[in-house]
């Protein structure tokens, strides 16, 4: 088996996580600049064995896409021209940063560890995985 990728899509930086290879567990793995997420996964990618990556879908609590959707699509069209034998899974993301905040403050971090937005996007990658892993198994 190979690992399955998660990534939390922001302008400026992207939270990513990844299962190991078994895909049994989801852990969080680096907080990336948007601008620089290309090469970071083709780095990955050559390191690792990756069969997919799962990007979460934002939604609003109505289920309208918001405004990041438009450059998610981008990335997405690029993405699959770069890496065409990497299968591509959308997963919502709602309430994922929210959820990761609250983990985040639960965990004893202190107060500037837990006001970090990159841990809270690698924190939100990890949670989109990980509910992307549960759904695969039902």
């Amino acid at each position: 088996m190979a690992q399955i990728l998660a990534i939390d899509y922001g302008k400026a930086r992207c939270g990513l996580a990844a299962t190991d290879d078994f895909q049994i567990i989801a852990s969080g793995l680096e907080t990336v600049e948007t601008k620089n997420l290309f090469p970071f996964l083709a780095k990955y990618f050559a390191q690792n064995q990756v069969e997919a990556i799962v990007v979460g879908l934002p939604t609003d609590l109505k289920g309208n896409l918001s405004q990041i959707e438009t450059e998610i699509l981008k990335f997405l069209e690029k993405f699959r021209t770069q890496f065409p034998d990497i299968t591509v899974n959308r997963f919502d993301e709602r309430f994922t940063s929210k959820m990761a905040s609250f983990y985040i403050s639960q965990s004893g971090k202190n107060k500037k560890k837990r006001e970090e937005k990159g841990l809270v996007d690698k924190v939100s990658a990890t949670l989109i995985l990980q509910n992307f892993l549960e759904q695969q198994q039902k």
